[in-house]
């Protein structure tokens, strides 16, 4: 049933692919921990089941049930809210939600999105909400809206009540020691209005942006309204503080934004200057006319292809502005007259740019909010717009296309925090009009830093300098899925290809050819994949087999079969009205333990007292040749945005060249100085020896006074690869005996067909764009090798092995140990014969010994040890 809504819901409201995982996870959720839906529950023991099933999540930080599904902004976070709603609805039966925005720009923008007939109405599609509207219930209405505080929903005539909440107000009114309006509010039923929320047996909550408010006040009053459990949404998963940022424990889903450029649904940001531009050749007011100047060069250029674009393909009229970003309000007041005068550009944009800051009060102030707001608008005059750190989440614009910074800022903030509000595509998708889909960032004087800044690992956006090599027959890339072999022997998947198994005239026929019996075989599925963490049932895949459990996957198979059979069986073919339900379950079970092998859930936790640190070492300064500099320092408040400036002569002067290395380091997160403080010293001792080796002893204070950061960056960055972690004792935990086979994605040459596994390949250097196929003995249909190695060793697979398989990525959810990195280790092979289950990898014979495959071989041999 829940898979039918699921689907049902995807198609309606045709949600985009990160948006649908977001949704697969939440149905994942609670098929394994259906006691989410239930008031009495073990919370401790519910995050331990889905901790099994999510590996990013760690602890639910608060008194309920709480998931986070991180997504980029621009995918669609509102939107998956409503189709959390409706799934929950009509999945599940829940009929009251609980949504809380971070501000009043979003709490607005809920109720419109919330709101039938609106533009971007978040339950567009959904034909059960087009009979009964859902009740919008807010913080301006609900002592109004009787209705919402009748308990019994057969007496409304709305099925669903979605009660939406700024959280600010809340949050003022806790600090100000009074109780929140919410608590306050006439009394119903003898009870609060607060009070009748928290008595509802089925109250979800909704946070949007929840990073906005995590360890507000009003987020902890809300605990007292006992939600079933909570739902967050943010593109931020992280909480900022005075030591960095701190990550969310409970992500069960992450699509930053680096996926979503990769997969079209944001702009992409370039970074643009002038050619040969030399920042010292010029005051900070030359360099500031001069990107206002090139940032209009570039609007005007975007706007004519814009408007060009439209007309060739009849669509609606975009019309694009540019974003200033100034230092104060000081500052944007200087900016908005300099835009409007003469002297620039001949006054063209006077009365076409507005200042948004907290400076405009009362008449103003509501007349800059209303052109902010229609700015998208072809026939609102406004072309640019001054900013002072006021456009936050809410303002979501599609037309913003030029963005020039003008406050300073590293190129870390001018990314994560300029960019966000531009992301966003006017016509929805990629257009491959490279100026229709581009956001300009004006870079002249940080140009270089933004692009360093951009291609570190891990940046959020991983701007790419892509280098071209000459065209070849391979370019074209198709990106190809493979299921499992159960579902295509089973018939629930096409058979991928057309060849044969070894020794075999023609592919296998399937097993179930019906619609009928396929419906009733993936619910056999459905149900087997519980039986997975029911070790105590079934701990391995051969004991479906088993009369007492094929009774009970028959049970519950009849029971998810029943309120569907009437619609989904009959009338499919004459066979629907008398399937036999038993054979189905015989069969299925038979082919899925057939085309299993069998690997199990395992965790290996720290038990006790955990110590880390950092092993001695000797500095590799090969490439650290630093040079002096200008001395003169410029700094910026977080809080108030202030500039100072420290020269040379007033100060920052340590006692010894080594401290300014030190007062660097200790700023990272994972330096501990009283732990650390020898090693430290000694690294920096080393850093300063080094420098003192080709510098002065005044340039050494030079550089240390200027690049101190830099270098205790790169110090940092290689005491990464010396750190040690131990525990007193470790605990295994084994959750699950076996677990469903994930389909494998694969990126391969495009009109390409499949190759027979023994063929004999002349170009193995382009062999990991080849599919292979015809196998008998490997448990998926088709699959992909790395290199001529492994098509060779697969061949003896297939001779000597009952079966194997190439694992998916996060099958066995298996991490080693390379310096402070933990990254994911696929084994090449998994093989099953009479005696062995086998891991094998395929190595060359220089690489064996190298520290990455000696550390997956490690990882490798303590998992089948516990397994």
């Amino acid at each position: 049933m829940s898979a039918r809504v699921l689907h049902h819901i995807i198609g309606r409201l045709s949600l985009r692919p990160p948006q649908a995982e977001s949704l697969a996870r939440l149905k994942q959720a609670l098929d394994a921990a259906p006691e989410m839906l239930a008031h009495e529950r073990d919370v401790a023991a519910i995050l331990s089941t889905l901790k099994a099933e999510f590996p990013t999540l760690d602890d639910f930080e608060r008194d309920f049930p709480s998931l986070c599904f991180a997504l980029a902004t621009g995918v669609g976070k509102t939107r998956l809210m409503g189709a959390f709603i409706a799934y929950l609805h009509l999945a599940h039966g829940i009929h009251n939600f609980f949504v809380l925005a971070p501000n009043l720009t979003i709490y607005n923008k809920l109720i419109t999105d919330f709101t039938r007939n609106t533009p971007k109405y978040v339950f567009k599609g959904i034909a059960e909400f087009a009979q009964k509207t859902p009740l919008l219930i807010t913080g301006d209405n609900y002592d109004q809206t009787g209705a919402a505080v009748d308990d019994a929903p057969s007496n409304l005539p709305h099925d669903v009540r979605i009660n939406i909440f700024n959280i600010s107000k809340i949050n003022s009114e806790v600090r100000g020691g009074k109780e929140p309006r919410i608590k306050r509010m006439q009394e119903v039923l003898g009870n609060s209005y607060f009070n009748h929320l928290a008595n509802l047996p089925d109250l979800v909550l909704l946070m949007d942006e929840s990073h906005r408010y995590r360890a507000s006040a009003g987020v902890r009053a809300i605990n007292e309204l006992k939600p079933l459990f909570g739902l967050e949404v943010t593109a931020t998963p992280f909480v900022e503080s005075n030591k960095g940022p701190t990550p969310f424990k409970n992500v069960v889903m992450d699509y930053p934004l680096a996926l979503a450029l990769r997969d079209g649904f944001v702009k992409e940001p370039a970074a643009v200057t002038q050619r040969n531009f030399d920042a010292k050749a010029h005051t900070p007011e030359e360099i500031e006319k001069i990107k206002l100047e090139d940032g209009v060069r570039m609007h005007e250029s975007t706007k004519v292809k814009l408007t060009t674009y439209a007309r060739e393909n009849n669509v609606p009229s975009v019309k694009p502005f540019m974003l200033v970003i100034a230092r104060d309000t000081t500052h944007a007041g200087q900016l908005l007259a300099l835009l409007e005068s003469k002297t620039f550009y001949e006054g063209r944009y006077r009365g076409k740019v507005i200042q948004v800051d907290s400076s405009r009060t009362g008449a103003e102030e509501e007349a800059m909010i209303t052109r902010l707001l229609a700015v998208e608008s072809m026939d609102e005059p406004t072309e640019i717009v001054i900013h002072v750190n006021m456009l936050k989440e809410g303002w979501d614009v599609t037309n913003l296309y030029t963005i020039v910074p003008l406050r300073a800022a590293n190129a870390r903030t001018l990314i994560e925090q300029s960019i966000g509000r531009g992301l966003r595509l006017p016509y929805g998708r990629r257009t491959g009009v490279a100026a229709v889909d581009r956001l300009n960032i004006i870079a002249h004087d940080k140009f270089q830093e933004i692009i360093d800044e951009a291609n570190r690992g891990d940046s959020p956006i991983r701007l790419q300098q892509i280098i071209l090599d000459a065209p070849g027959a391979n370019d074209r890339k198709d990106s190809v899925r493979i299921e499992p072999g159960a579902a295509v022997r089973l018939g629930l998947m096409e058979h991928p290809a057309s060849i044969a198994p070894y020794g075999e005239e023609a592919v296998p026929t399937p097993v179930f050819t019906t619609e009928a019996e396929k419906q009733a075989a993936r619910v056999v599925m459905e149900v087997i994949g519980t039986f997975e963490a029911r070790r105590n049932v079934a701990p391995t895949s051969r004991a479906l087999l088993k009369p007492e459990v094929q009774k009970e996957i028959l049970a519950e198979v009849a029971e998810r079969l029943r309120p569907v059979q009437g619609t989904l069986l009959a009338g499919m073919d004459e066979s629907a009205s008398t399937l036999d339900l038993s054979a189905i379950v015989a069969k299925t079970t038979e082919i899925v333990a057939q085309q299993t092998i069998d690997i199990p859930r395992i965790a290996v936790v720290p038990k006790g007292e955990v110590t880390t640190g950092f092993r001695p070492f000797t500095l590799d300064v090969r490439q650290l040749h630093l040079q002096p500099g200008e001395r003169e320092i410029v700094g910026q408040m977080l809080h108030s945005n202030e500039q100072f400036t420290l020269s040379a002569e007033t100060g920052l002067k340590e006692q010894r060249p080594e401290d300014a290395i030190v007062h660097a380091l200790v700023d990272f997160d994972d330096i501990d100085y009283p732990t650390h403080a020898d090693l430290l010293y000694d690294l920096a001792g080393q850093m300063v020896r080094h420098l003192r080796s080709y510098l002065s002893e005044e340039d050494v204070a030079n550089v240390l006074s200027g690049q101190g950061k830099v270098i205790a960056r790169e110090i940092h960055a290689q005491m990464m690869a010396h750190f040690w972690e131990d525990a007193s004792a470790y605990e295994v935990r084994v959750s699950r005996g076996f677990t469903e086979l994930k389909p494998c994605n694969y990126t391969v040459a495009a009109g390409q067909a499949p190759r027979h596994y023994r063929e004999t390949i002349e170009d193995v250097g382009n062999i990991r764009q080849m599919l292979f196929g015809g196998f008998k003995r490997c448990l998926y249909p088709l699959q992909k090798f790395d290199s001529d190695s492994e098509r060779r060793f697969s061949i003896i697979l297939e001779r000597d092995a009952l079966k194997w398989m190439k694992p998916a990525k996060g099958q066995f959810q298996m991490y080693y140990k390379l310096g402070a990195e933990q990254p994911e280790y696929i084994p090449d092979f998994v093989a099953e014969t009479d005696a062995l289950m086998l891991m094998a990898e395929t190595k060359k014979r220089g690489d064996l010994n190298s520290d990455e495959v000696q550390a997956k071989a490690a990882a490798a041999v303590q998992w089948c040890k516990h397994a």
